[in-house]
């Protein structure tokens, strides 16, 4: 055969892909029960769907929903300090936005992550005004993302000193200042609502990471006693539920302290969750660290490097790397087990939802409203987990998990 002959024109490039009737043929309708199968199951998905959808666009009872947003957005928090709230997500996400100009990689699969949410918290039955702040904060991330990406690395340190300060600036925005007129004291039992869940599960995921890493170190550690009490800790943690650690903080620290020192409920419920979440944190850190062959080890010490460097430079970061599905899933429990504290008396978004399902108002109402706040409330839930895992499907794909 020729040179000619084998030419790249003359060779066809195999077919992977199956047209579509032949798939359907071949998966769907290989067979009499198998069409019979298929076209049930396509009968009662259609009329399934259809009975949800009337449901949602002509019986569904929405005005409870929308006459209580604010609620669901802040809780009992004033609204006349709205703005507050408001100037501190602007900031956060606008951070995020310039972030992934300047770095890209990981920090923009988040930011396009939450530019998302914001498009899809456009959905919910927001008053106009909701709508456009959304759509907004979209177009604030999308525009800082752009202005990171024309400023290049001159940035990187001013954008570095903000994200270390945004926590301070956060805290300071949202409680205010005694005797400020611009900033008055907003007390924490007055925070609610989605407000609150995203600041206990931010605190929690940002807290817990470090002290997870820290702990599953210390349980791999030579030292006995180190490792002992790592070992005490997680497993003592792992072995209740997060509700009796956060009666724990509630009810039984105050006993341990002295009379004049007085913790704010909402720093225990973090302080309690933090805890908690670092103990299984710490165990799916240890998987990752048991991966990491003893190979890759010894090629660190062979370069000169010392434990600490090899750990931080050549084993944490492939321990991390092949864990990612099991932190972000332990992030996303942690998210929905913020819920728990509406038992210890914190009222947040399912506390506000429950609220409102107790009105006066729409106790009245002919099959109540049940359905219809639950309803927008698990969505709610949903629009968030279901972002982070999109984020980290992003960022394992980014990183070639599985696959390298």
């Amino acid at each position: 055969m020729s040179s000619t002959e084998l030419s790249a024109p003359h060779l066809k490039q195999p077919r992977t892909v199956a047209e579509p009737i032949a798939w359907l043929r071949r998966n769907l309708f290989s067979s009499w029960f198998n069409s019979l199968l298929t076209l049930v199951l396509l009968w009662l998905i259609a009329s399934l769907l259809l009975r949800v959808l009337d449901w949602l666009f002509t019986q569904a009872t929405w005005t409870p929903v929308v006459a209580n947003i604010r609620l669901f957005w802040i809780g009992r928090y004033p609204p006349d300090q709205l703005w507050r709230v408001q100037l501190c997500l602007g900031l956060v996400l606008g951070l995020f936005g310039v972030s992934a100009g300047i770095w890209g990689g990981i920090v923009r699969a988040v930011a396009t992550g939450l530019m998302g949410l914001m498009v899809l918290l456009i959905i919910p039955p927001f008053d106009a005004g909701m709508r456009l702040y959304f759509a907004g904060l979209a177009l604030l991330i999308a525009a800082m993302y752009f202005g990171g990406l024309r400023s290049g690395r001159s940035l990187r340190w001013p954008v570095t000193g903000l994200w270390i300060a945004s926590p301070l600036i956060v805290l300071v925005l949202i409680r205010g200042f005694s005797g400020s007129a611009t900033l008055p004291p907003v007390e924490t039992n007055l925070w609610g609502g989605l407000m609150l869940t995203l600041l206990l599960a931010v605190v929690g995921i940002l807290a817990s990471f470090p002290l997870g890493i820290l702990l599953a170190l210390g349980r791999r550690s030579r030292l006995p006693v180190v490792k002992a009490f790592c070992v005490a800790y997680i497993e003592i943690i792992r072995g209740v539920p997060l509700i009796s650690v956060l009666f724990m903080a509630m009810i039984m620290l105050p006993l341990f302290l002295p009379p004049t020192v007085r913790v704010d409920t909402i720093v225990r419920v973090m302080v309690a969750i933090t805890l908690f979440s670092a103990a299984y944190l710490a165990e799916n850190v240890r998987g990752g660290l048991q991966a990491v062959p003893n190979g890759q080890i010894e090629a660190a010490r062979a370069l000169g490097l010392n434990i600490f460097q090899s750990t931080l430079l050549i084993v944490l970061p492939q321990a991390l790397r092949a864990v990612i599905p099991a932190i972000v899933g332990q992030f996303i429990s942690l998210f929905k087990d913020t819920s728990l504290v509406f038992i210890v008396g914190m009222i947040d978004l399912l506390g506000i939802a429950d609220a409102i399902i107790h009105q006066q108002a729409w106790l009245t109402v002919t099959g109540g409203v049940q359905r219809e706040v639950l309803l927008f409330t698990a969505f709610i839930y949903w629009t968030f987990c279901f972002t982070m895992a999109r984020v980290a499907r992003s960022i394992e794909t980014r990183l070639g998990v599985g696959t390298r």
